[in-house]
């Protein structure tokens, strides 16, 4: 047997589903090596070209958050904090905050903690731009790379993004630049945000914050075509879709070509939990989606994972507010600064159990990842690498049959090719 290709290396990370699609890989290895194609399935996905060499795909793989997760780097953790089993790093309580522009609030996805962060950072000159995620003029339910110098700019990104998007593209171009910035995006980015800076200083001395929702993954692309199309909308003819915000939760709006608008209700479209979701195999084992990585995440903050159907057919009562994870010190500096400007206002104080209750699904599956890992391993899979995320101590606390039912349960779906994806190829 021959050894692999470097194509046939990089293709393994798509084809086994450890690939979200963030981009960075583009960053990693030259045009003339891979560059990220929209794929025939709907997913963002790197295409190896000619030039591509085993040292970097080995840099690929070393950095790529599919393939290698931390939690919060040890240097940014603050000794007065706590380390939770199952949350991590936190520096104190878990404020409920929200933004005090009442535009900004209503605008975001729920309580608009991080848009007002961005914002802040901003026009305290603490920044010069913002890296995050906005709606895709090409393609509406796809997000893509922002670069924000103003409060306006920020905004045209408010709102959650449940859809394939590569917010670290040209982050080799941004480095060079040299210019401080913060980013916004979703855990996996942060994580790979955070790998670069492993060999890479310039992030480091660049990137001023890093921020992330706490995520629950994103709808396939098949699957949102399929809801579009229940809505009354061809996804053909999709112009504009907007999944959250303008109220909490805000409806789902998607416009098409003849002008026409649908709205529902968060509920309605996305239903009663994210069991009826369509997510990638890769959320499906995600190690982090509370932003561990992040000095400041956002979660949230409806018991039992979702609102109520009173919230979601009266998005306009409730005005939002979100659970801050506030995990380095620099972000509680961050937030002490923007509460005593008057960018945010707080509700109250919480702590990690209530976080338990605000997001369940977070914490069934941060205890299942370490059994679902060992179904990688015993399949014959890549498995990802991680460190300071208490993966296997959260397994150890489990019920066996608890982690048998998860690891027979993943090999099942593996053997049943739902944790495989076709050879990345551009969509024609």
């Amino acid at each position: 047997m021959t050894d692999p290709t470097p194509a046939e290396r990089l293709n393994r990370i798509c084809e086994e589903g450890l690939c979200i699609g963030c981009g960075l890989c583009a960053a990693l290895a030259p045009p003339a090596a891979l560059e990220i194609v929209a794929t025939p399935e709907g997913s963002l996905r790197p295409l190896a070209g000619e030039a591509l060499t085993h040292e970097q795909v080995d840099r690929i793989y070393r950095l790529c958050p599919g393939t290698h997760l931390e939690g919060l780097p040890q240097a940014l953790r603050d000794p007065a904090g706590q380390i939770d089993p199952v949350w991590g790093a936190l520096t104190g309580s878990v404020p409920q905050l929200y933004a005090a522009d009442p535009e900004v609030r209503f605008k975001a996805a729920t309580g608009g903690v991080l848009t007002a962060l961005a914002i802040f950072l901003l026009e305290s000159g603490e920044v010069e731009f913002v890296v995050h995620a906005r709606p895709s003029k090409e393609r509406p339910s796809f997000g893509e790379q922002q670069i924000s110098r103003t409060r306006g700019e920020v905004l045209t990104g408010a709102g959650s993004r449940y859809g394939p998007t590569a917010t670290l593209i040209g982050m080799e171009a941004l480095l060079e630049a040299g210019k401080p910035f913060a980013f916004v995006g979703t855990p996996c980015d942060v994580t790979g945000l955070r790998n670069l800076a492993r060999e890479d200083p310039r992030v480091d001395r660049l990137c001023r914050m890093m921020m992330a929702p706490v995520c629950g993954g994103f709808m396939e692309t098949p699957a949102m075509a399929e809801r579009v199309e229940d809505s009354g909308i061809s996804f053909d003819e999709l112009t504009a879709l907007r999944y959250r915000g303008y109220g909490c939760p805000g409806p789902t709006r998607m416009e098409d070509r003849g002008g026409k608008v649908v709205e529902r209700s968060y509920l309605d479209f996305w239903g009663e939990d994210d069991s009826k979701w369509s997510l990638p195999w890769r959320c499906k084992i995600c190690a982090d989606g509370i932003g561990e990585a992040a000095d400041i995440a956002a979660s949230d903050v409806w018991p039992g994972g979702a609102p109520t159907r009173e919230q979601a057919e009266n998005h306009d009562a409730d005005p939002g507010s979100n659970g801050v994870l506030i995990r380095s010190a620099r972000g509680a500096a961050l937030v002490d600064a923007a509460l005593e400007a008057g960018a945010l206002a707080k509700l109250s104080d919480h702590g990690p159990r209530d976080l338990d209750l605000w997001q369940p699904h977070q914490v069934k599956k941060k205890r299942a990842v370490w059994a679902r890992y060992r179904a990688l391993e015993a399949e014959g899979r890549l498995v990802p690498e991680t460190e300071r995320l208490r993966l296997k101590e959260l397994f150890e606390e489990n019920r066996s049959a608890e982690n048998r039912s998860e690891i027979e349960g993943a090999r099942q779906r593996i053997r049943k090719g739902k944790a495989s994806e076709p050879r990345p190829r551009r969509a024609c």
